[in-house]
C-alpha cells in the first residue's frame, strides 16, 4: 500500500469518536485499495468534515450534501452499511 492510502487508512481510524473511528476505518479497510487518486481526493475532503455531520448523514438523521465531492462514497458507505 502506497503512503497516501496508509495515511488516509488511519485518519479513517483515528477520527476523534469510536462511532465515526468503526464507519470511517471500516470503509477504508474494505475500499481504500481500490479507490482511484480522484476518489482518494474526495475522501480526502470528507474526513475534514466533522464527525457529527458525517454521523447524522449516515445515520439518517440529516440529509447528506447532493454536490460535494464525496457525495458518491458517502453514498457508498451508507447504502453498503460497511460500519455493520
Amino acid at each position: 500500500m502506497d503512503n497516501r492510502r496508509k495515511k488516509i487508512l488511519f485518519r479513517s481510524w483515528h477520527r476523534g469518536t469510536k462511532e465515526m473511528d468503526l464507519i470511517m476505518g471500516n470503509f477504508a479497510d474494505k475500499y481504500i485499495k481500490d479507490l482511484s487518486d480522484e476518489q482518494l481526493d474526495a475522501y480526502e475532503i470528507l474526513l475534514e468534515v466533522p464527525d457529527l455531520d458525517v454521523y447524522d448523514w449516515v445515520s439518517g438523521k440529516a440529509d447528506a450534501p447532493a454536490n460535494a465531492p464525496y457525495s458518491t462514497l458517502l453514498e457508498q458507505i451508507i447504502d453498503n452499511k460497511v460500519y455493520e
